[in-house]
Formats: structure tokens, sequence, C-alpha cells
């Protein structure tokens, strides 16, 4: 993939000239110095190659050669002696003058490991040994003995001003050659907005970090952070965006990476088509996200009169999906669901016909009964001082039809037309006697036996006459009793007797008051 072009830069400013050099001293020719005080200790008599008479020696040395001196005597004296010398050292050169390059700045430009020293000794001496033991100076003293070559050192002079010069050029070769490996030229895509690049970076990590783009946990990189990278790769960030979403009455925060808000429903897997969606669907959502309330298309069904309606609808509420399968609502129509709820998929719906009425009715109030003991009279007896009197209530009650069918009355409210009077009674504490002077002595039980058979509760056919002597209920009671006679214990029951026999003597039982003599 062929990258992007460079994008066009501005044209750099005029600079200001460079100020003018200051000129060299001036140089003495050579040959021109006084003789060397004390002479050159290291030339010999009868040296072709020492001073000329008169004058001093020739101190010059070109700096590789100090350089090839340093290196040599580095090397071990076993080394030297084992190799003996094949060809003597060339003999130096007269140089013209010229620029001059010091130890220190060759050293500095080119440094070489002591092999490399002494293969290149061998080559600028044209393949000669080893110099001999004993330094520098047995080195230089070497060398002027040695008969010189005019025609080798014609062919090796070039070859030594170039060496220095081809070995930094091979050395900026290959630092430029690893400077280009190193180079990537990617291009980085960042919320659809792409870039081409060069960088250093060894993976997309460092290449984010260098470019200043930070990424967070809802935030998508491809590749992933960490990935290699090589030149020509592509990267792409998307930024997360919060949405508060309402989605079919449910609400909750969601994280997409589109940048609009079709894009985020797809996304999102929302269901688009019909849908009510509260923003426009080609608004770009920001960095900050937005609220988005989307109601997608839904079935429903409407039960209304007899009929049932069908219809697709993104409706908010039923009142609004009742409108749109058009019916209408009258006075307490209602629905099967509240009208304001959220109508679901596949709801069915039904519109509740109301009629109603409503009506007054008047009802009664118990009245309450007041009960207070009376040691006067006789335990068992009930007499009523005052009777109570019921009140009066009005009652409001709503009569509804639903649908042609009648419901309960519902009461709507109340109130007291007459309050009720309570009842007052007294109650009698007093014992009873135990016999009735003038009849203990008749046969009680023998009467008892006809009028009932002897039973307590018997009751005769017509419901009159009830008990051991079949008392009616009037007579029952002017004699003190209370309730009904069958409900009365068998003493008390024989007792009453007693005391109507007192009174009227046989005549109540005009049958069996015969056997009370017997």
């Amino acid at each position: 993939m062929t990258a992007p072009p460079y994008e066009p830069h501005e044209p750099y400013g005029a600079f200001e000239p460079y100020e003018p050099p200051e000129p060299y001293a001036p140089h003495l020719p050579y040959g021109s110095a006084g003789p060397y005080p004390g002479g050159c200790p290291e030339s010999l008599p009868g040296d072709p190659d020492g001073p000329p008479p008169g004058g001093s020696a020739d101190t010059y040395r070109p700096a590789y050669e100090e350089i090839l001196a340093d290196r040599t005597t580095q090397v071990s004296h076993a080394t030297l002696l084992s190799e003996a010398p094949t060809e003597p050292r060339l003999p130096r050169q007269e140089y013209t003058q010229g620029p001059v390059m010091t130890p220190t700045d060759a050293a500095d430009t080119v440094d070489l490991g002591d092999t490399a020293v002494m293969e290149v000794t061998a080559v600028l001496a044209g393949a000669e040994a080893e110099p001999p033991a004993g330094g520098r100076a047995a080195a230089r003293r070497a060398a002027r003995r040695a008969p010189r070559r005019r025609g080798a050192a014609e062919r090796v002079e070039p070859l030594r001003r170039l060496l220095p010069q081809a070995l930094v050029v091979a050395f900026l070769a290959g630092g430029t050659s690893a400077f280009v490996a190193s180079d990537k030229a990617v291009e980085l895509t960042v919320d659809g907005k792409p870039r081409g690049l060069h960088t250093f970076a060894d993976d997309v990590s460092e290449l984010l970090a260098g470019e200043g783009v930070r990424v967070g946990p809802h935030d998508v990189v491809a590749p992933a952070p960490g990935t290699p990278l090589s030149s020509g790769d592509e990267v792409t960030v998307h930024y997360g965006r919060p949405v508060h979403l309402t989605l079919d009455g449910h609400r909750r925060r969601v994280w997409t990476t589109a940048a609009t808000v079709d894009g985020a429903l797809e996304q999102l897997g929302v269901r688009a088509e019909g849908a009510y969606v509260s923003a426009s669907r080609s608004r770009t959502i920001g960095r900050e996200g937005l609220a988005l309330d989307v109601r997608t298309e839904r079935t429903v069904t409407i039960m209304a009169d007899g009929r049932a309606r069908t219809i697709r609808t993104n409706a908010a509420t039923v009142a609004e999906a009742v409108d749109e399968a058009g019916i209408t609502l009258r006075d307490q129509d209602t629905t099967s669901v509240p009208l304001g709820s959220f109508p679901r998929d596949g709801q069915t719906v039904s519109v509740m016909r109301i009629t109603g009425s409503r009506e007054l009715r008047e009802e009664p109030i118990p009245f309450e009964v007041t009960r207070t003991n009376d040691p006067s009279l006789l335990r068992g007896t009930e007499v009523v001082d005052r009777a109570g009197e019921p009140g009066v209530r009005r009652v409001l009650y709503l009569l509804r039809t639903v649908n042609g069918v009648k419901e309960r009355p519902r009461r709507m409210g109340a109130e007291v037309v007459r309050e009720p009077r309570a009842q007052v009674m007294r109650i009698g504490t007093k014992p009873r006697p135990d016999s009735v002077r003038g009849a203990d002595h008749l046969n009680w039980s023998g009467l008892a036996a006809c009028e009932s058979g002897g039973r307590p509760s018997a009751v005769d056919a017509s419901g009159t006459y009830g008990g051991l002597y079949q008392f009616d209920t009037h007579t029952w009671r002017s004699l003190g009793g209370s309730g009904r006679p069958q409900d009365a214990p068998a003493t008390e029951q024989t007792m009453r007797a007693k005391k109507l026999y007192v009174r009227r003597g046989a005549s109540p039982w005009p049958h069996c008051g015969g056997r009370l003599h017997r």
C-alpha cells in the first residue's frame, strides 16, 4: 500500500548571512626554521635521511601513521618476534603544503580495532612485516633505513589519502541504513479522520503515545495495543461515546463507537424500521454522548364493541394506541390496562364501555341495649324499662354497567338521618325459692309424663306449647319466665308449674290435671 504524499510545508524564512571568518595566521615555509637545539636525538651518523647540515629534521608525520604506530605498540612482543619482515617499509615522502589532520581528529573520526589496524598497516606498507620491538622511535628508524621505492610510494600515496574518507563514508552509510530501516510509514485514523505519518515506534501503543492519542476502556483500537508495527500498516481508533438510551420504556446507559445516531442504533442491534427516534438519525454523537428515546414498532390488538383491531404502532401510551386504532373513549369508558402505561408487543387491550347511575337508599341503624342488675327481681327475670328504637341512615350507591353487565353497587357515601335510641333493661339477681308452699306434695312427675312424656324440650305439633308442662309463651312470661319454656331447665319449669297451680289449681291441664293427686 502506497502511503499518501506528505503535506506541503511553508517555505523557510530568510536567514541572516554568516559573519566572515577570521583569516588564518601565516605559516613559515618548510626548512626556514633554525636548527633543532641539541640536534635530532633520533638521527644517526651517516644516516642519509638525517637532517641537512645546519638545519633541523623534518618532523611531519601523517595522522594515520601516528594512529597505526600507537596501535602497533599494543601488539605483544611474542607476535612481533614471530613475524619477520618480508619487505622493507616504504620511506616517508615529501609533503606539500595543504590541510593537516591531527591525530586527535583522526581518532575522533575513525575508531578501528586492533585487527583492522594491522590489516590497514599491511596494505599501506605493501604487505611488509610488523615493525620490530622498540616503540615508535625504532619504527621510524627502520622506515628511514629502508630503501626508497618511489614507484610503490606513488601508487600507495592516493590509497593513503582516500582510506580515512572511505572508512567514514562506510560508517555513515551503515548508520543511514539503520536509520531508514527503523522509520515506518503508517496511516493513523482517529474517529474517521485518516492521516499518514512516519514513526520510529515499535508497536501500536508507542505510536498512540507518541501522537498524543489517549484511549479508555470503552474505546476500540485496531490492531490491538501492543501489536508490532510494520511500514504500511493502518491503525484505527474509535472513541467510545455514552448514550442514555430509553428503549421501549426501559432506561439504561450504553456505550457506542459509532459517530452518528443511525450508526449507534445499528451497532446496538435496535430495529430501526418503523421506530420512533427522538433525535435525527444523521445527528453526530460527540465525545460527551447524548440522551436518546427509541420506541420500536409493535403489534397491539384493541378489543372494543365486540370487535378486534390489530395495529402496528410505536405509540408511547395505551391511550395513543387506542386513538390510532380509531376508537373513541366516552365519559366513563376505560381500558383493561392503565391508559398511561406502555403498550407491549403482542399485548391485547380491552375497551370497557361503562354507563353508571346513582341511587339513594335509607338503611336502619341498630340500637344498643343497656342492662342493669336488679336484686329485687328473681334470678332470670328481665324487665324492659325503655324500649329501644333504631336509627335511620341515608346511603348513596353507584350503579355501573360494564359492557352491558351490571356490577355490584358501590357505596359512595352516607349520612345519618336519625340517631338510634338505646333500650334499658333490668336483670334480676334474687335467688329463686326451692319450693312452693301448698304444691310440693303433688305428683308433678305424673303430670309431666302425661303432658310431654317427661321431656323438658317437648313441643306440640302446632308449636304453641312447649316444655314438661306444655306452657304457652304468654303464660310462661306471666310467671316470670324468659325466652321459651322448652329452653328452660326442668327444675325451673317445675317451679313455674307449681306457681301456676297455686294461682289457678289444676285447670290449666284439663286432660292430665287429675294425675297430680294420684
